[in-house]
């Protein structure tokens, strides 16, 4: 199977975006949202992400998005500003392809080429062995767990939380 091209996302990208995210809305655990939004609220949230400065990226292969990754703040007071959240998602079928470890390699990379020293992947469900293993191949660690923090398709659903270092982490202040 061909490497994916990754590359920053793009208006046309928009109806691709929306199709996957309401997917795993629909039928996963990642997201604790009920009801997909649709394309016109995924450009709004995508537009967020960039207006704050976070990289938003896509993976194509055959001239189709197959998955796509972005991070945002982690939390937005000040002192967490050079922590950041990713959120990576892949198009039903696509898992296990390489697609998903693609985008968030290169999400880091973006991420610390702008300064930021943690990266941080809040994982929906401990049984996302998928997800959890995508992050300790591109580097996390396991940080913690929330149990039964959210309530989704009838049970309560754990949050995984793994970090990644980014650049020097902390063994020095941050720049500025």
């Amino acid at each position: 199977m061909p490497a994916p091209t990754i590359r920053p996302v793009r208006d046309d990208d928009i109806p691709a975006i929306a199709a996957i995210y309401g997917h795993w809305v629909a039928h996963g655990l990642a997201s604790f949202e009920y009801a997909p939004p649709g394309a016109e609220e995924m450009a709004r949230r995508r537009d967020a992400v960039l207006a704050a400065g976070y990289p938003y990226l896509v993976a194509e292969r055959d001239g189709a998005v197959r998955g796509y990754a972005y991070a945002s703040a982690y939390r937005t007071r000040p002192g967490y500003r050079y922590a950041v959240e990713n959120s990576v998602y892949v198009a039903p079928g696509e898992g296990g392809a390489g697609l998903g470890l693609a985008l968030l390699e290169a999400l880091v990379e973006r991420c610390a080429a702008q300064g930021f020293r943690l990266m941080v992947a809040v994982i929906g469900d401990t049984a996302n062995e998928p997800s959890i293993r995508l992050h300790a191949r591109a580097g996390f660690a396991h940080a913690g767990l929330l149990p039964a923090i959210g309530w989704k398709h009838g049970r309560w659903v754990d949050s995984v939380l793994m970090t990644r270092p980014l650049g020097p982490g902390a063994a020095s202040p941050p720049a500025g």
